[in-house]
């Protein structure tokens, strides 16, 4: 994440899949919702989901307040913001394997 971060915040949502095409992360709440037919259980796998969605968008958030909190009257320093990202972008991993564990062979 540090080297990724050290692009900036576009280069974090680049990397998150909420800004272009590139990344392997692009689409993937897409995906999300279509690997939930190969799940046994369809309501753990859809609380994961919802979590890591939530922690998708909030690291995005956070990314993307990063590039303009220095013009704006926020609070904080964009490496406070990556910071944040980050966090959240650990909580998404986390809900990430949780997801892939549930997937049926």
């Amino acid at each position: 994440y540090d080297d990724i971060s050290a692009g900036g915040g576009d280069n974090v949502r680049l990397y998150l899949g909420t800004q272009g095409v590139k990344s392997h992360m692009y689409g993937i709440t897409k995906i999300v919702r279509v690997l939930r037919d190969s799940v046994d259980d369809i309501v753990a796998f859809t609380e994961a989901a919802t979590e890591f969605e939530a922690y998708l968008y909030q690291a995005e958030g956070a990314a993307y307040q990063s590039i303009f909190v220095e013009f704006s009257s926020a609070k904080g320093t964009p490496a406070q913001f990556l910071a944040t990202a980050k966090k959240d972008a650990i909580v998404m991993r986390k809900y990430m394997q949780e997801m892939a564990d549930m997937l049926v062979d």
